[in-house]
């Protein structure tokens, strides 16, 4: 198993039916494991800024699923599979609702030195659908 201290870049597009598109950027630090069975898991702190202060984000990237999970402040967990449908629970302070989450594309090109990972969704919540959503994440190694 590998553990490194990383920098994290997020990108990320909110598309609702005939509005501009809501764009939202971060950088922040974050740790990244690879695993022996060739798992690669990578987290970071939310802060203040994208709303989510006090929880932690982490992915999972096994084969061709990436699980987004969040723990703390929200709790959610998103299931991403090009061409599937996955559903699942998030929980906010103002309540809990189901997602369903369905995966347009899905690229990841990742390493022990970082790389690239590219997902564009659907999501739709208690069953509605409430537009399409894509993010870009870059990571690469810290240098301290």
């Amino acid at each position: 198993m590998i553990k490194k201290q990383i920098i994290i870049f997020v990108r990320g597009k909110q598309y609702f039916d005939g509005l501009e598109p809501d764009e939202t950027e971060l950088m922040t630090e974050g740790v990244m494991e690879l695993r022996d069975d060739g798992e690669i898991l990578f987290e970071y702190e939310e802060t203040e800024l994208t709303g989510m202060e006090g929880t932690i984000t982490r992915f999972s990237v096994c084969g061709d699923i990436v699980t987004l999970t969040r723990s703390g402040r929200v709790n959610s967990q998103m299931v991403f599979q090009k061409g599937k449908r996955h559903s699942s629970l998030y929980e906010t302070p103002w309540g809990t609702m189901v997602i369903d989450v369905s995966t347009n594309s899905l690229s990841c090109r990742l390493s022990e030195h970082g790389g690239i990972m590219e997902i564009k969704y659907s999501v739709a919540i208690d069953y509605q659908n409430t537009g399409s959503n894509e993010f870009k994440i870059r990571i690469r190694e810290s240098m301290r």
